[in-house]
């Protein structure tokens, strides 16, 4: 059983990474944290309460993060996720309250006083983190690991280089990444694998639970952002869930130890992870990179998931 701190975004993909970890039993959801990325704070905040309402997950502790990225303007993904950032599917109103307090104090509350190391699953900028990082120095012995999706290795989402997580903070990136806690990274590389196909979207929309109505209706709309030619993708990407699915089976992937530097000051590369795959420079490894994925395993998770709560 994997104890994990969810700081995430939502954001079509990552409403996927959280109905995965509520729905496996390998998981033990103990909080979810929301940062700016895919929307401003504040409506991803709205966006993560409705998902967790939906899938009769009240319990589960909510709190916001900070406004904005720590030195920058915020760029949101409204041209992928819409308005909301979940366009594309009706949320029940939320029935519970978030936490009146940061999600930094809320990663602090339950690392203080859980028995066990906790993993942080970081789907959306790494501001939160970088800042509980930088306060909480007493309590870095007490993460597992830190497990990020972001970055890539010769792609871009955002730019031609960059992934957006990282381009929207990659001054907190760069804190994360030399923080020294042991680091999984799921760049694009291996994001790009993470596909669904029509058919199995199809196979989603056949089955009958209230959490399949609403993730049929989010993929729908979120394809509609790959559908372009340029991608040439057979199916639909998904980003965040690969970081959880990592958690649920490691064998799953492929992966290597690398170097991950960030890159904060180039004219046109500010937010490129640069990944010393080959160890060509000096600099020590410090994070576990996943390269590749068996997409079919994948694949059935989703839908093994989403079909799991058609008997909760």
């Amino acid at each position: 059983m994997e104890d994990i701190i969810l700081d995430c975004d939502p954001g079509h993909d990552d409403a996927i990474a959280l109905m995965i970890a509520v729905a496996s039993k390998n998981i033990n959801l103990l909080a979810v944290t929301t940062s700016a990325g895919n929307q401003k704070h504040s409506q991803t905040l709205r966006n993560a309460m409705p998902l967790l309402t939906l899938m009769k997950r009240e319990d589960i502790p909510v709190a916001s993060g900070n406004a904005k990225p720590l030195t920058r303007d915020l760029i949101s993904g409204i041209s992928m996720h819409g308005i909301t950032g979940l366009d594309g599917a009706t949320l029940p109103n939320p029935d519970f309250f978030s936490q009146g307090i940061p999600a930094t104090e809320l990663m602090a509350k339950i690392l203080s006083t859980h028995q066990k190391k906790v993993t942080l699953v970081v789907t959306g900028p790494c501001t939160n983190v970088a800042l509980f990082l930088s306060v909480h120095l007493e309590l870095r012995s007490s993460i597992k690991q830190i497990v990020i999706l972001g970055g890539g290795m010769g792609l871009g989402n955002w730019g031609p280089t960059t992934e957006f997580n990282i381009q929207v903070d990659p001054e907190a990136a760069k804190i994360v990444m030399e923080s020294g806690i042991p680091i999984v990274l799921a760049p694009l590389n291996v994001d790009f694998e993470a596909q669904l196909l029509p058919e199995e979207i199809k196979k989603i929309h056949k089955i009958k639970n209230p959490v399949a109505d609403v993730m049929g209706g989010l993929l729908d709309f979120y394809g509609m952002s790959f559908d372009h030619q340029h991608w040439n993708f057979k199916g639909l990407p998904l980003y965040d869930p690969c970081t959880v699915a990592w958690l649920i089976d490691p064998t799953k992937f492929e992966s290597q130890r690398c170097n991950v530097a960030v890159e904060t000051k180039g004219e046109l590369t500010a937010g490129e992870t640069v990944i010393d795959y080959y160890h060509i420079t000096n600099r020590k490894p410090n994070a576990n990179v996943l390269f590749h994925i068996d997409r079919q395993w994948f694949a059935d998770l989703v839908i093994d998931s989403i079909k799991s709560f058609s008997t909760k």
